[in-house]
């Protein structure tokens, strides 16, 4: 019998009754969303915004400490340049979360870049300000505060991607690895003793190499599961309040663990550029200034790369242990012949 318009005959089973959502298709993909395009909502950005502008406020107050410590001269142009890494970095990952805070709630995508690079220009007045305000008036303070209003607005930048809980996964690793990073400070005269540090020049290099080393291990370490964690939490989050979001790839595990060590990265190309006059001043002291500036930067560039690899490893290992083989069904599913 054919069905008759108007006829009150069940739904046929590839077509959902009048008010229920369509079913998800037979070869296991999902259906899209009512809000496909759009970035997804990254968890906790306030919290992590908080954090960060804190951990910048910390760094700047503890550079400030160190140099109003000593007298006024070299001692004070060698320790502002030692400082400068961890303020930059400090900054990008300020930037990159108070703009993630703020574009959260953002869908267009031209939108949330704007609104991105406003909040981490925000962020770097506010921290060039308060470094103009409260450190001594001279070129190192005017390179420190321009070099911190540039990453931070850097950060910003970074935080308009459009895979937000990425970026949210990126900064909050970043923070974790330098909060590790000054703890691990207190351990390394111990582990350069455990290394072999000696009496002779070459014993204490070694020693020291082997030192950075392992902080450089246990940090990208700790960034790839931190950003692992995060990502996991924020997919969680989603599926538990319904949310229609795309479910995270690799690509975003990837990122997020690799992060860290990009931002390190960029934190030594935004130094070599915006920080080159207080390093080359620092350089130019003495001999042993100009060996120590050439090794620091060798360092970080080192400390970087086994920061951004080991993250970046870590961070896939964890989300390849999530998964779990394909179902029966679909491997011994055979292919749908093609109609005649």
């Amino acid at each position: 019998m054919s069905k008759q318009p108007g006829s009150s005959t069940a739904a046929g089973p590839d077509q959902p009754e009048v008010g229920q959502r369509a079913p998800a298709p037979v070869d296991g993909t999902a259906a899209a969303p009512e809000d496909a395009g759009r970035p997804a909502y990254a968890p906790g950005t306030v919290v992590l915004a908080l954090v960060a502008v804190g951990w910048l406020a910390a760094m700047l107050w503890s550079t400030r400490a160190a140099i109003n410590s000593t007298a006024a001269g070299v001692t004070a142009i060698s320790l502002s340049a030692y400082a400068l890494p961890g303020v930059i970095t400090a900054a990008l990952v300020a930037g990159a979360a108070v703009a993630l805070a703020a574009t959260n709630p953002l869908r267009r995508a031209t939108l949330r870049f704007l609104a991105a690079v406003g909040a981490g220009l925000l962020v770097g007045l506010a921290a060039a300000v308060a470094t103009n305000l409260t450190y001594a008036d001279n070129a190192t303070t005017n390179t420190i505060a321009g070099t911190t209003a540039a990453a931070a607005i850097i950060g910003g930048a970074i935080a308009g991607a459009r895979n937000a809980r990425a970026v949210g996964g990126l900064a909050a690793a970043t923070l974790a690895a330098q909060v590790f990073v000054v703890l691990f400070s207190r351990a390394r005269d111990p582990l350069s003793d455990l290394f072999g540090a000696g009496d002779t020049q070459q014993s204490m290099l070694d020693a020291a190499k082997w030192v950075s080393r392992t902080e450089s291990l246990l940090a990208g370490l700790i960034a790839g599961l931190v950003a692992f964690g995060y990502l996991t939490w924020a997919r969680r989050r989603a599926a538990r309040r319904g949310a229609l979001a795309t479910e995270l790839r690799w690509p975003a595990y990837l990122v997020a663990g690799a992060g860290p060590g990009l931002l390190l990265l960029l934190t030594e190309v935004i130094i070599r550029i915006g920080g080159r006059g207080l390093l080359e001043l620092a350089a130019a002291l003495s001999e042993a200034d100009q060996v120590a500036q050439t090794a620091l930067g060798t360092s970080r560039v080192d400390n970087g790369i086994w920061v951004l690899f080991v993250g970046a490893l870590t961070a896939l290992v964890a989300f390849g242990r999530t998964l779990g083989p394909r179902p029966a069904d679909e491997e011994d599913e055979p292919a749908e012949e093609p109609a005649a």
